[in-house]
């Protein structure tokens, strides 16, 4: 297989006010040895808590976040995609959608002919022709999705927009990444749906406090991942930290070297 994204030791530190210092700053650590390698034509879904990472390092493959320390590289541009997309509040969707086509390189002549399959996709109905402001968050990650899709990226990432969908829209959604992953793209998912990630993705890693714990095929990854919140969620920490113990054992991370 080609790899279109490597990562190399990657970790990310962001400062925060102290609370024992008064004037002074402490350091945390979001990402911490991050080693990974995705390739073309394949789905990897992400499983994690809240605060896990996952976002963290969806914004460093993507250019958007400098990592503290580490290497990445990318087959290309990849496109990412989340919840809060991007564009201007005050215009119109269909104004939106030919500034975004624009802003990601598209030619005029390319952002008229993408123009009827962006409105079909997002099918937000007459909304297409009022502010966005006025818009529900499902409408605007619809429509910011579909923009996103409109030049055929490489490398997808999608950062839980389909889940502030309708179950029509996230149907017309998945087939677009099936597409894109049959013609060798690559897609990235965050989901807190561990049944989305399943059936969207081959490929599952799990991203617990900072660092990667397991990469499988997907179901395993969901089944580990769906015990240990359920025992979190009963309150049987013990248990739950022993799931977590146990998955950490059955992970060796990659040694990369690049050349």
């Amino acid at each position: 297989m080609v790899p279109s994204i490597v990562l190399q030791n990657i970790t990310m530190d962001y400062p925060v006010k102290s609370e024992e210092k008064r004037f002074g700053w402490d350091t945390v650590r979001a990402l911490d040895g991050i080693n990974l390698v995705m390739c073309e034509g394949q789905s990897v879904g992400f499983f994690g808590q809240n605060g896990s990472g996952k976002s963290t390092m969806m914004r460093i493959i993507a250019g958007a976040e400098r990592p503290s320390s580490g290497e990445v590289r990318v087959k290309s541009q990849p496109t990412l995609m989340g919840v809060r997309a991007a564009l201007q509040p005050r215009l119109s969707g269909a104004k939106n959608i030919r500034i975004g086509c624009l802003a990601m390189g598209m030619t005029p002549a390319e952002t008229e002919a993408a123009f009827p399959g962006i409105i079909e996709l997002a099918d937000i109905g007459d909304a297409i022709d009022r502010p966005m402001n006025t818009y529900s968050s499902g409408q605007g990650a619809r429509l910011g999705f579909s923009i996103g899709l409109a030049t055929n990226p490489e490398i997808l990432i999608v950062d839980e927009t389909l889940s502030t969908g309708d179950a029509a829209f996230a149907q017309r959604a998945e087939a677009k990444m099936q597409a894109l992953i049959d013609s060798a793209g690559t897609v990235l998912l965050v989901s807190h749906s561990p049944k989305q990630l399943e059936i969207m993705c081959d490929r599952g890693v799990w991203i617990h406090e900072g660092k990667i714990i397991a990469d499988d095929n997907v179901e395993e990854v969901s089944a580990q991942y769906q015990e240990w919140v359920k025992l979190k969620g009963a309150n049987d920490f013990a248990a739950a930290d022993e799931v977590i113990e146990q998955v950490r054992l059955g992970y060796s991370s990659p040694n990369i070297v690049f050349k």
